[in-house]
């Protein structure tokens, strides 16, 4: 089965976006720089990839308690990824997208879960998942507007 975007039909599906007063290619190179997320992400406890993010490269991290193997569906530098993979029992997917306005960047994400454990919990993964969406793009914005030049 190939991948091509979240999963409409997931028990669970959050969406979000913000504005960066950083340029298109300082975010995307913050966002993709998954051996670097523990400098400035704090909800990721440890990131690792082997070689350059491209479709079919499987990451590891952790966040939440949450051994998590990622594996990249599809990339089009600096405009958009797509990861995901299993954890724990939930099917996660998640499309993030890029796009200049001016000197700044509109980040767009949207992620599904899936699977037994959020059918059982919908309303407190959904919190978590809009939680940690939240989270990961205020840290990046901080992040990229404080070493943008």
């Amino acid at each position: 089965m190939t991948i091509t975007e979240v999963d409409k039909n997931a028990a669970v599906v959050v969406q979000h976006e913000i504005r960066i007063e950083a340029p298109i290619d300082r975010v995307w190179a913050l966002h993709t720089d998954v051996n670097g997320w523990t400098g400035w992400q704090t909800d990721v406890d440890t990131a690792y990839v082997e070689g350059p993010l491209q479709a079919g490269t499987t990451f590891h991290w952790t966040t939440a308690g949450l051994s998590i193997a990622s594996t990249v569906y599809a990339i089009d530098a600096p405009y958009r990824i797509l990861w995901g993979g299993p954890a724990q029992g939930i099917t996660g997917i998640h499309e993030w997208t890029f796009t200049a306005d001016g000197d700044a960047t509109v980040v767009r994400t949207a992620e599904s879960w899936d699977g037994n454990p959020v059918r059982a919990d919908t309303q407190n993964l959904r919190q978590a998942l809009d939680y940690s969406i939240v989270s990961w793009l205020e840290l990046l914005r901080k992040t990229a507007e404080n070493n943008a030049s």
